[in-house]
């Protein structure tokens, strides 16, 4: 068990071309594609940095998780995500230990990576991703 490195740094927005411009065009990151995630309501757009990405998250509608995200906060830092060795290992510590998930278990996530996501609540304010490789 043990965290291996930033998978990536999520911000959500929904003008994926002003995005492109920014990342690609201007700071010279490397487009790594786009994938939708429906049980998330999203749609991808990653961007390399390193061994990372930024991860732009581009809400199917309004009334998805980032939607609402949007409506409330406007564009943004939607969260952090660590790639981890031991998924399930740490779902187990982090629930004896009692973190707040928002979900039991880990889903299948952007990737094919299994994921969950520690709420802000336990983390002083920042949604956390923990993503494994299947």
């Amino acid at each position: 068990m043990k965290i291996k490195k930033i998978s990536h740094i999520a911000v959500a927005g929904s003008d994926k071309e002003q995005a492109k411009i920014l990342y690609r065009d201007i700071l010279g990151l490397d487009f790594n594609g786009t994938e939708t995630v429906n049980r998330e309501g999203v749609t991808t757009h990653f961007y390399e940095v390193g061994e990372s990405n930024i991860e732009l998250l581009e809400p199917l509608s309004a009334e998805t998780p980032v939607g609402k995200f949007l409506d409330k906060r406007g564009p943004g830092l939607h969260h952090i995500a660590f790639e981890v060795e031991g998924l399930d290992e740490y779902v187990l510590k982090l629930k004896d230990a009692g973190i707040i998930l928002l979900s039991d278990e880990p889903q299948l996530g952007a990737h094919n990576m299994r994921i969950i996501f520690i709420h802000p609540k336990s983390t002083g304010g920042v949604l956390i991703e923990l993503c494994e490789q299947q």
